[in-house]
């Protein structure tokens, strides 16, 4: 990278003579200013010489800033323009940063001013590369260190939070050469969460320091706020991760007014538990023994076995002595038809007591991304699929939805129901025909597994699961493990490497958002 000595400065302004002060000041600084006193002669000199960056006048008679911008966007896209104005007003500024504006300088400027904005303009990449292993560093040994000390499930939340944190730096960046220490160092920290969850998850169930689960969600965050007359959309978007979260997030705050809580999910972190346990308060054992004609336990078929999540939060709230009025809405979205309906559903209703939501998308996409080749290309890795699941919400119905309801007195409570790991190692599994077909956790009779790399569930009643015939047990898979059968090891080994699952025990299905949104 150059260093400040040989910067090469267009400086574009209708009154450079008098600037004659400040080009004599950059120069005994090291910079090299070429001076010109309008746009269309700094764009013919632009086109034959290279600039590291342009000091542009906002106003000059004939071709303005923004003018001048244009045509100089056209010949170097990406050239950092500092734009130097009288004004601060705000639609020039979301005018110029819509045209890439790189920063603002505000009239009057003095020499020294110049100087740190240019500095950080240009030297910004080698600043953050400069900057970036040495915090890292930091971090690394930070979470390292949490993570041998006996982590509590607070500090379990903290310690993904700042992978989470790093994550999100590492995609705006090049390639740092940390990447792969940070990979490893999340694989070593889910070794330990698994170890920590297999320990203490029939203890919390127990009533012993557990954290806010699956089944506490609506006595928490929603029977509050019906009490208080609040207004309440309950959007669940199913198999949200936390980092995906994260990157949709600042899309909403425009909107909203957010505040953002964490939650685990109940074992097994799928649909089939997880989502039940949130929409009733209860447990999967509990749902069968209490209501046993809204509880079916078909793995394979999550369409089905969640279809009496309405009457199952209708019964929640009766019996927790919220009179709601107007009655409960509930919505599911599977496809973009859902999501025209529901926008022009949301955009009809005056009034609601509560309106719960269900997103299937990012659950569709999960498990598509498994069978079909051009969306394992698209989104390879995690930082693809974060990346991917931007773009969706960027476009996606959802997001018009939110935008309509930031204009209502309502209060928005989003969460997911679990999220999903990046599967990467096989585990071998044993069971009959009758075994379900999850690659993270299976439900069947005297299923057999690597006790190392999965937990064996021996008593359902334990994990406050449903019972059944003698014999019948669950598997959950550990860390990034995902189950094959020993007949074909080797092929389907292949062929299930590298998908997102879910079921099983890792930060990334377990550790979920839970964020209440009021309109700004």
């Amino acid at each position: 990278m150059k260093s400040s000595n040989n910067r090469r400065i267009l400086w574009i302004d209708d009154e450079i003579d008098g600037l004659k002060a400040h080009i004599f000041f950059l120069q005994s600084k090291g910079y090299d200013v070429t001076p010109v006193s309008n746009g269309d002669d700094a764009i013919s000199i632009l086109k034959d010489s290279q600039y590291d960056a342009i000091l542009l006048d906002q106003i000059m008679p004939g071709r303005d800033g923004m003018n001048t911008l244009s045509l100089i966007r056209e010949i170097e896209p990406s050239l950092p323009v500092i734009m130097v104005t009288k004004s601060e007003e705000e639609e020039l500024m979301d005018e110029a940063i819509g045209n890439r504006i790189d920063d603002f300088l505000i009239k009057p400027i003095s020499p020294s001013r110049i100087i740190p904005v240019l500095k950080r303009v240009l030297e910004q990449d080698k600043i953050i590369e400069t900057k970036v292993p040495k915090d890292y560093t930091a971090d690394f040994n930070e979470i390292r260190t949490a993570n041998s000390g006996n982590p509590s499930w607070k500090e379990w939340i903290d310690i993904y939070l700042k992978l989470i944190e790093w994550d999100m730096e590492f995609d705006q960046l090049e390639k740092t050469g940390l990447e792969e220490a940070h990979k490893e160092l999340k694989k070593e920290c889910n070794a330990g969460f698994s170890s920590y969850i297999e320990n203490n998850y029939t203890k919390w169930l127990k009533g012993n320091d557990s954290p806010t689960l699956s089944v506490d969600l609506i006595d928490k965050y929603i029977i509050p706020l019906l009490k208080e007359k609040k207004q309440v959309y309950f959007i669940v978007v199913d198999c949200l991760r936390m980092d995906q979260w994260f990157t949709i997030e600042p899309l909403l705050r425009p909107y909203f007014q957010i505040t953002r809580d964490y939650y685990y999910s109940i074992l097994p972190s799928a649909t089939l538990y997880s989502r039940n346990a949130l929409f009733s308060g209860l447990f999967p054992r509990e749902i069968e023994q209490k209501y046993p004609k809204y509880w079916e336990e078909n793995p394979e078929d999550e369409t089905s076995t969640n279809q009496y999540e309405k009457k199952l939060l209708e019964i929640k709230l009766e019996q927790s002595g919220i009179d709601l009025k107007p009655f409960l809405r509930y919505f599911k979205i599977f496809d973009a038809r859902g999501g025209d309906e529901y926008i022009q559903h949301v955009s009809s209703t005056n009034k609601v007591s509560i309106a719960a939501l269900v997103v299937n998308f990012i659950d569709i996409l999960t498990h598509k991304r498994s069978q079909i080749d051009i969306l394992q290309q698209i989104s390879p890795d995690e930082p693809a699929f974060r990346s991917l699941t931007k773009s969706w919400f960027t476009h996606s119905a959802l997001f018009e939805i939110l935008k309509i309801i930031s204009r209502k007195d309502v209060i928005t409570v989003l969460t997911s129901d679990h999220g999903s790991i990046l599967s990467n190692r096989a585990s071998k599994a044993f069971g009959n025909r009758d075994t379900s077909t999850s690659l993270r956790f299976k439900v069947g009779n005297n299923l057999g597994c690597n006790e190392n790399e999965a937990v064996y569930i021996s008593d359902p009643a334990d994990y406050k699961l449903p019972g059944g015939s003698i014999g019948k047990n669950y598997i959950l898979a550990k860390e990034d493990y995902y189950f094959v059968y020993p007949n074909q090891f080797h092929e389907y080994k292949r062929q299930f490497k590298g998908g997102f699952q879910h079921g099983g025990i890792s930060m990334e299905e377990m550790i979920l958002p839970c964020v209440i949104m009021r309109p700004r």
